[in-house]
């Protein structure tokens, strides 16, 4: 089963899918947790390169076609194999990251975005997306709280933070069956119980 977490930056994905591999792994699942852009050892090169507070110049085709760069070596190194074993495989960010950021935060043409992410994935979905939804002014404002974490990414204009959490829920909009909102308002055990109880009643509806 191929889970991923999505949603603004600030509302808590990284810790959040730290707590459902143990907690999944408590329960005697398989489990892998990986992250975008990363994952593998060249997807932290360019993981690197896209983060970087210096690259204020890299313009918005780049940078997807960087972070599709990463997750094409994902998929193949590493989530396409322990879906193949059996795993369950939960992800920090994956495509829907960039139709949201790229697509609607830098207004490039989703379609376009969407043809080029097939090819990237080799046409692998996610059976579930949890999007973790917050308002973008409490996201940065959390973010700001870890200063030595604040990216490239994170400096965008308050305005292209809104356009990519309006793409965020206009894409949980026309999916329901896949995504499933969760308030990242709450605090991180507010968001972890309605997380887990959530994930582990779709597991054990799949029979995983």
């Amino acid at each position: 089963m191929f889970i991923t977490l999505e949603g603004p930056e600030g509302s808590g994905k990284t810790t959040l899918c730290t707590r459902l591999e143990l907690f999944l792994v408590g329960k005697g699942h398989d489990v892998v947790s990986v992250r975008e852009p990363g994952g593998t050892l060249i997807g932290q090169e360019v993981r690197g390169i896209l983060l970087d507070q210096g690259n204020t110049a890299m313009v918005p085709q780049a940078e997807f076609l960087l972070f599709s760069a990463s997750r094409a070596q994902l998929v193949r190194e590493v989530v396409q194999p322990h879906l193949d074993a059996g795993a369950i495989v939960l992800c920090d960010r994956f495509l829907d990251s960039s139709l949201a950021y790229q697509g609607y935060g830098h207004e490039l043409d989703v379609g376009v975005l969407r043809e080029i992410s097939d090819f990237v994935t080799a046409g692998l979905q996610p059976n579930l997306t949890l999007l973790l939804d917050i308002m973008p002014e409490e996201g940065l404002r959390r973010r700001k709280q870890d200063p030595d974490t604040w990216n490239r990414l994170d400096a965008y204009s308050i305005e292209f933070h809104s356009r990519v959490r309006s793409g965020f829920l206009s894409l949980a909009h026309d999916n329901p069956n896949r995504w499933k909102i969760i308030d990242a308002s709450q605090s991180e055990d507010e968001i972890f119980g309605a997380a887990s109880q959530l994930l582990l009643k779709i597991i054990e509806n799949r029979g995983e």
